[in-house]
């Protein structure tokens, strides 16, 4: 007989719009892995009891989505890797040998995306809009990306500055600042504007100094991602930036999970480029990928 395919699934709350079930099942169909993935919806109060019932019921990987990143950091705390301890937040759960371990893919997401576009990072001045969940997983892997400097801005400035407090010990080299949104200005512009906020799912943008926020031939990068440019895009996009959403970093941190799940790579480029297709013709969140 046939073994039943290994199980895995994205947990959240809300779900219902998650595209990751889509991006599995393409690299699965790439690689040849055996694998079932779903979405599963977490009550906010009881995110702990769903995960060890998936698991307790032989699911082998979750990924993590909002609002529980932070939770599942702590469900894992006693085994994550060291990208996850670093972050404060996890996005990837798995079982393994007999314990819950935990990583975090977002930041090596956003980092892969950034290098596919030919966005600048290494000797890059940084702007990082937002200091919730989002942020806090790419903080380390942008510095490890070589940028030159890394400023976090908030509309709250104290949440930005316990953030970077919180992460100063990923930076030797005095990079990171903080401050609220007027402490976005920067002298020559910056390089990189990453929009961390979830203000474009509410079409509406982050209250910047927009006037000379970039140098010439600046990048703006929204986490958010649609059918059509965000309002963070359209917005950067006028005052001369080039522009990209995070449709490529939702791609590329999921073939890290699925890496670190089934010890394979996956190749993004065609899940990507077909997934970017549903998108733009409206297909919904279960029809299968081409790539």
């Amino acid at each position: 007989m046939t073994a039943a395919p290994d199980r895995y699934a994205v947990i959240g709350n809300p779900i219902a719009h998650s595209r990751s079930p889509q991006i599995h099942a393409a690299f699965a169909r790439q690689t040849g892995e055996a694998l079932r993935y779903s979405r599963r919806l977490a009550p906010l109060d009881g995110f702990a009891a769903s995960v060890r019932d998936f698991f307790a019921q032989g699911g082998r990987g979750l990924n993590v989505t909002v609002p529980f990143k932070q939770e599942a950091w702590n469900l894992a705390r006693d085994h994550l890797s060291p990208r996850a301890r670093a972050a404060g937040a996890v996005n990837t759960l798995w079982w393994h040998e007999g314990k819950l371990a935990g990583c975090n893919t977002d930041g090596v997401g956003l980092l892969r995306d950034l290098q596919r576009l030919g966005a600048p990072v290494t000797g890059a001045h940084i702007l990082l809009v937002g200091a919730g969940g989002a942020a806090r997983g790419v903080i380390g892997p942008l510095l490890d990306g070589g940028c030159a400097g890394l400023r976090v801005v908030n509309r709250t400035a104290s949440r930005a500055s316990g953030l970077v407090r919180d992460l100063a010990g990923l930076d030797g080299q005095g990079r990171l600042e903080a401050g609220g949104l007027a402490a976005a200005r920067r002298e020559g512009g910056w390089d990189l504007v990453v929009n961390a906020t979830a203000s474009s799912l509410h079409d509406d943008v982050p209250e910047l100094p927009w006037d000379g926020l970039w140098r010439q031939d600046g990048w703006a990068y929204d986490m958010m991602y649609g059918n059509q440019p965000t309002p963070f895009m359209r917005v950067s996009q006028a005052r001369g930036a080039a522009v990209a959403d995070g449709l490529g970093m939702l791609v590329e941190q999921a073939a890290e999970s699925f890496r670190l799940w089934r010890g394979v790579s996956p190749d993004t480029t065609p899940v990507l480029a077909a997934l970017r297709q549903v998108l733009l013709t409206g297909g919904d969140a279960d029809a299968p990928l081409d790539g």
